[in-house]
């Protein structure tokens, strides 16, 4: 039985042994090694995408769904607007986005403790959109990765002119459509529609922005490509914090694969295992299918993202040679070394028990959270009044914030001292949806309430006889002599 040889990448620029001293996608003069990932095929590739299909579909209509009419995601930073899930949050709900961070980041580091860089070869925008998308123009075009090399060593032809503009044209055009996806993530699909329907001179700030994302993810997706993994994201430099001995990742199991040999014409499986050889022939195809070109079986390193690609490959090779699968597989150092299963570390312990504390407080304070946000301040420069009856006067600036989707009807009390309230300038305070309404509110108090000049006040704010919160603030008066009371 004989396997072809020709998959492994040439290496000419690069030494395999001291694969820790450089990156692979640099050679020993500094330069760019432009890689050419052969095309994977195999069950782990099509799981892959399955899951970007998803990814892709929630990603690119995002923004056009609607909860209770609010986007299901808005990052709007310009009008200082966010909606998640359909929920309005403002600059106000700083802690509930803290805290959703730290959940977010805490479950990467749980994901990536248990099951290695999971997030990275299987549900982070770079991988999907340059593999499951922009690649596969490539290959649709191109050719695979010896077809690809070939038409870059070629000479200029009409016939590669014609490719190359095709490809990047359609680059270029994936790369305005998501551009503007990520744009209407910020400032909404609304004023999206608004700025490529209307005169390009009344929105040269939007159209600017549209312009410069498109220009960087086309950057991105047509030359920098894996360079984002490699140098720019710090994911794959701090994982080694993460990792252990029994972090499930994409490995090769030297056990079963060493001594490596490649397998020769009309060779026997029997004649290998007496000559003490592994059931690694030494194709090479693991490498070359590899998104950032790195050797699996030199074991677990930073440009690894965990995308089975050498799964499949390895796979394919050991079915061809009637051996097991799962040379390259899933597998944690003990489950290779030792044939140990799946262990549920205490540390994995720990970062869950965090998960659950961030998660349960995030939920408090969703679930807790005011419809309306109120601010209520002494008026800056007033003084207090002193009335005809005696009486005192402090004159306040209200602020309220509506996180809501509704108007809301707003009134004010004073819930821990008798007194008078009145707000100013109108009969009814309603604030608009979404919106911050201000006015001013003046409080009037009896001089004998008075302790040293000031008083406490607590200011319940009401909508439709319900209480949604109560806001404190301080009452200043004239320091008055106890025995005059």
């Amino acid at each position: 039985m004989s396997v072809s040889q020709d998959h492994k990448p040439p290496t000419e620029e690069v030494n395999w042994e001291d694969f820790r001293d450089h990156l692979t996608t640099v050679d020993k003069e500094g330069h760019r090694r432009w890689l050419f990932p052969k095309m994977p095929q195999g069950r782990w590739y099509w799981r892959r995408i399955y899951v970007s299909w998803l990814l892709l579909a929630i990603m690119f209509l995002g923004p056009f769904i609607r909860i209770n009419g609010n986007p299901l995601l808005l990052f709007n930073i310009v009008e200082r607007r966010f909606s998640i899930l359909g929920r309005i949050f403002w600059p106000q709900d700083t802690v509930i986005f803290a805290v959703a961070m730290l959940l977010f980041i805490t479950s990467i580091i749980i994901f990536t403790t248990a099951f290695g860089r999971l997030w990275c070869g299987w549900t982070c925008p770079q991988t999907v959109l340059m593999e499951m998308l922009f690649r596969k123009i490539e290959y649709a075009i191109e050719g695979d990765a010896s077809e690809q090399r070939a038409l870059r060593s070629a000479p200029w032809t009409r016939k590669k002119i014609a490719k190359k503009f095709l490809k990047h044209a359609i680059f270029l055009g994936f790369s305005f459509l998501i551009g503007n996806t990520l744009l209407s993530y910020i400032i909404g699909t609304d004023q999206l529609f608004q700025i490529v329907a209307d005169d390009p001179r009344k929105h040269i700030a939007g159209l600017s922005f549209m312009v410069l994302f498109t220009l960087v993810f086309y950057a991105l997706f047509a030359r920098f490509r894996e360079q984002a993994c490699t140098f720019i994201c710090p994911y794959g430099r701090f994982q080694s914090t993460m990792l252990d001995e029994n972090t499930m990742v994409v490995a090769y199991d030297p056990m079963r694969g060493e001594q490596r040999g490649h397998l020769r014409q009309g060779e026997t499986l029997e004649h290998r295992r007496s000559a003490e050889v592994g059931d690694c022939i030494d194709c090479g195809l693991c490498v070359a299918v590899c998104p950032t070109g790195i050797d699996i079986r030199n074991g677990t390193q930073m440009e690894c993202i965990n995308c089975t690609a050498c799964i499949d490959a390895c796979d394919s090779i050991m079915d061809r040679i009637k051996r097991p699968r799962g040379l390259v597989r899933y597998g944690s150092l003990n489950s290779i070394e030792r044939g140990e299963h799946f262990k549920f570390t205490p540390r994995m312990g720990g970062y869950l028990g965090v998960l659950g504390a961030l998660a349960a407080l995030l939920a408090l304070l969703i679930f807790t959270r005011s419809d309306v946000e109120t601010t209520f301040l002494r008026a800056p420069g007033a003084l207090f009044q002193t009335t005809e009856s005696g009486r005192i006067e402090n004159l306040y600036i209200l602020k309220v914030i509506n996180k809501t989707s509704r108007d809301i009807p707003v009134q004010l009390k004073l819930e821990n001292l008798a007194g008078d309230l009145r707000v100013m300038g109108v009969s009814e305070l309603v604030v608009p949806k979404e919106k911050l309404a201000q006015t001013s509110v003046l409080v009037e108090l009896d001089a004998s309430v008075l302790r040293e000049g000031k008083a406490k006040l607590q200011i319940g704010v009401y909508s439709e006889g319900k209480r949604l919160e109560v806001v404190h603030t301080a009452f200043i008066g004239p320091r008055l002599n106890p025995s005059t009371l």
